[in-house]
């Protein structure tokens, strides 16, 4: 096994994963056709800047238009205008865009072509509150959901119907034919559920969306919840003529991440295995799983021989507690993880594709068998941070913290477990 480091093992992995969701790629292979009249760009989440950029090096002929991506994640373009506002919480700078991106398709004509740069972090980043609801409303909404722990699908099938930009209606709102290009975020890769798919339309109903409140049980404003049980509350459905032409293809996504990090550690002469792309659930209790098969491994040599890395994506969620401290869901797993893995033999990284681990600044964190010894020598209790999901505060303490910066695409969750 030619490693010297593990972390450094571990980060190459990564970075390999981060440039197979390289939007460029995926937007060469589908570039439309050039239209008779106008090509106008809309796009919303966290890699859009970069998209944008991607697609100004490659068009071949006249476009503009307009794309939002998150604070600090914006790039320099030539025509398409980036606007940066909040994210994961909603704010003005996010309902300005999104009635940005409703105007620049709105007077278009069926000669003209829109380009629409799909990614995650598009729900929060283009807040539009239907009648009777405003801004802050919709922020409430979305902190709910964030401390719910419910699924990012599920989170995305209440986003579009308390929206009127969400669920297709961007696309249902302009004569012109529309191409979606989408990096998925999603386990499953629905692209309807990317951002919430302002583009694509779904077959979900508000009827939907009020099982997820009940099942999570979500407090949310009277306003909303009155709003979800009227019709008015259904998003267009895709057989809707309104959709007819448009089209939409998934440029990058876990499983292409997770296939080019599997075949770089092999090069290492490193066994690499893909647990799953799409998985979901709370962040401990994944890792006590992939404890599980840790320990496994390093006790008995299976189910898989040694030296082996075993790899997944996929989104885990974290359920906030009433007083909770500082750290995203998959530092959360790693010091799960930690506790679980406790003095054998094994070297985790989880981090989040897009560089930011939920509102904090790292990607994600390392963790290992030492980690809980590390954590008590700074006089830390980790079992404590864990309950306070407080994870950030332990990793930063002992230098634990995997720090990227943005990355400029988002595949969603990585997760390698490194045995030697």
């Amino acid at each position: 096994m030619m490693i010297t480091s593990s972390r450094a093992f571990l980060t190459t992995l990564f970075e390999e994963a981060v440039r197979a969701a390289d939007p460029t790629n995926g937007i060469r292979s589908y570039l439309p056709r050039k239209p008779a009249g106008r090509t106008i760009v809309v796009g919303a989440g966290k890699g859009a800047a970069q998209m944008a950029r991607s697609l100004e090096t490659l068009w071949p002929d006249k476009l503009e238009g307009v794309v939002v991506t998150r604070y600090g994640y914006g790039c320099k373009t030539r025509n398409i205008e980036i606007i940066e506002a909040s994210h994961p919480v909603p704010d003005l700078a996010g309902l300005a865009a999104s009635e940005r991106l409703m105007a620049a398709v709105r007077d278009l004509s069926a000669d003209d072509l829109v380009i629409a740069l799909i990614c995650g972090g598009g729900s929060a980043l283009l807040p539009s509150p239907p009648p009777g609801l405003a801004l802050q409303d919709e922020i409430v909404v979305n902190e709910a959901l964030l401390a719910s722990g419910a699924p990012i699908s599920a989170m995305n099938v209440v986003r579009k119907h308390l929206s009127t930009i969400k669920g297709g209606r961007l696309a249902a709102a302009t004569k012109a034919r529309v191409v979606s290009m989408i990096v998925s975020d999603i386990p499953g890769d629905n692209p309807a559920h990317v951002a919430s798919g302002p583009t694509v339309a779904d077959c979900s109903t508000r009827h939907d969306a009020m099982r997820v409140v009940q099942q999570y049980g979500l407090d949310l404003p009277s306003a909303a919840i009155e709003y979800l049980k009227s019709p008015a509350a259904d998003a267009p459905r895709p057989e809707n003529p309104v959709f007819s032409g448009h089209t939409h293809h998934v440029i990058a996504s876990a499983a292409m991440s997770l296939e080019a990090a599997a075949a770089v550690a092999r090069g290492h002469g490193v066994e690499a295995v893909i647990l799953s792309d799409s998985i979901e659930g709370e962040a401990r209790d994944v890792a006590l799983v992939h404890a599980a098969i840790a320990r496994e491994i390093c006790i008995r040599d299976r189910p898989f021989a040694k030296p082996v890395v075993f790899l997944s994506g996929g989104e885990t969620t974290v359920t906030l507690k009433a007083e909770h401290g500082r750290g995203g869901r998959n530092a959360e797993f790693a010091l799960a993880m930690a506790l679980a893995i406790d003095g054998h033999a094994v070297e985790v990284l989880a981090a989040d594709t897009d560089g930011i681990d939920g509102s904090e600044t790292n990607a994600g964190a390392f963790a290992n068998g030492e980690t809980v010894k590390r954590l008590k020598a700074a006089g830390m209790d980790p079992r404590r941070l864990l309950n306070h999901n407080d994870s950030y505060s332990g990793f930063a303490a002992i230098g634990g913290l995997f720090e990227t910066g943005p990355t400029g695409t988002n595949v969603n969750d990585f997760r390698a477990v490194l045995i030697r």
